[in-house]
């Protein structure tokens, strides 16, 4: 394929046409037209190679391998449709086919091809910076085919290059550097945590799953083990959403929007609770159970929340004041956590299991003391940190391994 025939050919992709956005393809086809354009002096073109190779090397060397990456992941209408029967369609699989040619063609161009054209291409090597390397025997298409098949495992576009997100203005945006948090990190609440997992190993399956309300005392590991499940099961398909409470009402279209993806979700609701008279409240609760949308089966909410009933009560509350059906009133106060098909308490740890804990973690940061000398210590600064906690224990660790006097 000629400089010129692979130039028009980039220009033509359709399946595949994302790739084109990408910086360094774009510097690469700036590169292509600046060959095709050379009349004999050689300085736009080493510009055009040297913005190429600088757009490329903080990725790596080897173009064949970052452009396959690229297309690898890119989100598509025939990635899109990997699992159904018939595909995306025959002239959006045949399209698919003719851009992987295009690309492997592209990928496979070394500086020594772009200049062979040219007059004067042998010395103008001597002219240019230091080729990149290329991997001309790796088949896109091959490789292609077996990424269309991890698809429910691995997912696609970003989701295939992350497992975190949030919610910014209704658009899901990539955490780039989420909380490794293991669960084999959290020492203590196995039975509690067991309840957890088997929901989610569930949710995974495609079996149902319900809604989780992690309930109790501040610094347990609520949050720690949704993090870690989100850490845990990413090789399985799992992806984990956090959404802020003020962002309750942009939840039905998120769930719309995910219910066709293959992977799985956990819609994450961090510290959840409410005043009587929330607008979130009536949102959350529809959100559940409630609303006319069925919830999809590849998405779960999990919430955490120091309050059992999540609303927050007076006792001006408990008086009937004008409230002619008060008791009715309060049911639905109480309704929202009854939504949660299984609710997991997370109870302040008492003094063996605040040992155990805390006899994990310094055996983990290699803390050197005698056991005896170290629950004395822990002890301490549980009662100075307003009691005893998973994260009081790993303060105290963290702060005892990294040598300050306590």
């Amino acid at each position: 394929m000629t400089i010129r025939d692979l130039s028009v050919r980039l220009g033509s992709l359709v399946v595949l046409r994302g790739v084109l956005r990408d910086e360094t393809v774009a510097r690469f086809t700036a590169m292509l037209r600046t060959a095709l354009a050379y009349t004999g002096d050689a300085a736009p073109l080493a510009d055009a190679v040297a913005g190429f190779e600088a757009a490329l090397l903080p990725r790596g060397e080897n173009w064949s391998r970052v452009l396959l990456d690229l297309v690898l992941n890119d989100d598509n209408l025939c990635i899109r449709h990997s699992q159904t029967p018939q595909g995306a369609g025959e002239v959006a699989e045949g399209n698919l086919a003719r851009d992987l040619s295009v690309l492997q063609a592209a990928g496979s161009l070394t500086l020594a091809d772009l200049l062979a054209p040219l007059e004067g291409g042998d010395a103008l090597m001597h002219q240019m910076p230091l080729p990149w390397k290329v991997e001309p025997e790796l088949v896109y298409a091959r490789e292609y085919a077996a990424r269309r098949r991890q698809v429910p495992h691995a997912g696609y576009g970003i989701f295939a290059r992350y497992h975190v997100f949030t919610l910014e203005e209704g658009v899901l945006t990539p955490v780039r550097y989420p909380d490794p948090q293991r669960l084999s990190e959290l020492p203590g609440y196995e039975r509690e945590r067991q309840k957890i997992i088997e929901n989610t190993k569930a949710l995974l399956s495609g079996l149902p799953a319900a809604n989780v309300l992690l309930y109790g005392d501040a610094g347990t590991g609520k949050s720690s083990t949704v993090k870690a499940l989100a850490n845990e099961f990413r090789g399985d398909g799992l992806r984990l959403v956090e959404i802020k409470k003020h962002q309750l009402y942009q939840m039905p279209a998120l769930m719309d929007d995910l219910a066709d993806n293959p992977l799985k979700f956990i819609l994450f609701i961090d510290d959840l609770s409410f005043s009587s008279n929330d607008d979130n409240f009536a949102a959350l609760k529809a959100i559940l159970e409630g609303s006319v949308g069925g919830r999809s089966r590849n998405v779960a909410v999990y919430a955490t929340s120091n309050r059992r009933h999540l609303v927050k009560e007076t006792m001006s509350d408990r008086t009937a004041g004008d409230d002619i059906h008060a008791g009715d009133t309060r049911q639905e106060l109480m309704s929202l956590s009854a939504r949660f098909g299984l609710t997991v308490t997370f109870q302040r740890p008492d003094k063996a299991l605040y040992e155990t804990i805390v006899m994990d973690l310094a055996a983990r940061c290699g803390v050197q003391m005698p056991s005896d000398q170290l629950m004395m210590r822990a002890e301490a600064f549980a009662l100075r940190a307003g009691g005893r906690s998973p994260r009081v224990a790993k303060q105290f660790v963290e702060l005892l391994a990294g040598g300050v006097q306590l």
